[in-house]
């Protein structure tokens, strides 16, 4: 039974990722392209009547002559085509990802030992509420009188995600604290979507079937969103990758960084959007960025806390953790991962010179990680022989069917 469970979490897992990567390339791919787009379009003596711009592209064999209107033309044409779904499904299959990879391995992936006590169903209510909230206080910045400076309504949200990043590590592992900022982020761009953007385009639509004038209004507030959007993607395509990059979610000033990551996302975005405007390059902004990285490198130097966090006295262990570490078994276990994976998977890791840090931060080398990695370990190196790699270690199958045993029974428990 948990062999079912286990394998179908995980290809239920792969299948959302798989389709999340597919429909958020389509959002992002949508997003860059319209505001290339709108940031590219230039006057000219054959604009049709009330047009504000206009843009020639050459692309797939053929040209394309678009035109852009800041209301609507005179005459609103029978078929439109709206760029929706692309957001919501992008959302939709995120917040899969997050209940399937994070809610349902609360106590290993969720929760860290060393930083509190929680309990699994406390964790998930604070992650729901944080993100509710993010969009809640965001969304009634923006509506007063506050959000009319753009310049300042940026400033101030850079302010509170900076907020949320510290507030996050110091609740959440840091793997997931990572992965909520992206969350965080994406359900404000996402919302922009749903409650600003396409009702707002649709309030114009309407007024235009009446035969009223829309207000103008309409437009400016959703391009006011749009352009929120845009900055905020890249740091949010960082923060969804960020399980893969254990140097900048691991270590000592997890926050600071994930800060500096902001500012680099807004940096080479400005970049672009720029060039796309005016025909400049700021080049500046390239030296801005690679600052801020050679900065986050730096950071990722300074890992007292990791040191520090060694101690096992320290930890507060959830239940179903506290089920794995009393198991009959799990000396057993430990031996063999101290004997065939530790030399990876270790605070000092020791099998080359290549391995100057623990794949994907997993430390086999106390209980905390051990029992937090444990359904990684039970899939890669029982279940399955991913780990180790080309069995580099030579665990045999008695070692990998005690993984087995011992996690099968403690998760029956």
């Amino acid at each position: 039974m948990q062999f079912i469970m286990t394998f179908g979490l995980e290809w239920l897992e792969i299948a959302f990722r798989w389709t999340h990567i597919i429909v958020g390339i389509a959002w992002i791919g949508s997003s860059f392209y319209f505001i290339a787009l709108d940031l590219g379009l230039r006057k000219g003596d054959n604009l049709a009547k009330k047009a504000h711009g206009e843009q020639w592209q050459v692309h797939g064999g053929g040209f394309y002559h678009i035109q852009k209107y800041l209301v609507a033309p005179e005459k609103l044409p029978e078929r439109l085509i709206w760029f929706k779904w692309e957001s919501y499904s992008t959302w939709l299959t995120g917040f899969a990802l997050l209940i399937i990879t994070y809610y349902f391995s609360a106590d290993t992936l969720l929760i860290d030992p060393y930083k509190n006590g929680l309990l699994a169903w406390q964790a998930i209510i604070i992650s729901l509420l944080s993100i509710a909230l993010g969009w809640i206080v965001y969304n009634t910045i923006c509506k007063s009188k506050f959000g009319d400076d753009n310049t300042r309504l940026m400033i101030l949200l850079y302010i509170i995600l900076v907020a949320m990043a510290w507030g996050y590590t110091q609740v959440f592992s840091d793997r997931a604290a990572f992965l909520h900022l992206g969350a965080f982020t994406a359900t404000i761009m996402s919302a922009n979507v749903f409650f600003i953007i396409i009702p707002n385009q649709k309030i114009v639509v309407d007024d235009l079937k009446a035969g009223r004038t829309p207000d103008a209004k309409y437009g400016k507030i959703a391009k006011q969103r749009s352009t929120h959007n845009n900055y905020l993607t890249l740091p949010v395509i960082f923060f969804m990758m960020s399980n893969h990059y254990p140097l900048a979610f691991g270590t000592e000033y997890n926050w600071i960084i994930a800060a500096l990551i902001f500012l680099m996302g807004v940096t080479i975005r400005h970049f672009f959007n720029t060039h796309h405007g005016q025909d400049k390059l700021l080049w500046w902004t390239w030296g801005a960025t690679a600052a801020l990285f050679l900065a986050i490198i730096l950071l990722s130097t300074q890992t007292g806390k990791l040191n520090l966090a060694n101690d096992e006295e320290t930890a507060v262990f959830t239940p179903n953790q506290q089920i794995l570490i009393d198991h009959e078994l799990y000396e057993d276990v430990k031996v063999t991962m101290l004997g065939r994976c530790s030399m990876c998977h270790a605070a000092e890791p020791f099998y080359s010179e290549r391995t100057l840090w623990a794949p994907n931060g997993a430390k086999l080398d106390n209980d905390k990680d051990i029992v937090r990695h444990a359904k990684d370990i039970y899939l890669h190196a029982g279940l399955t022989r991913s780990m180790p790699p080309a069995n580099v270690s030579f665990m045999e199958d008695s070692e990998r069917k005690l993984i087995i045993d011992w996690y099968e029974q403690s998760m029956a428990k």
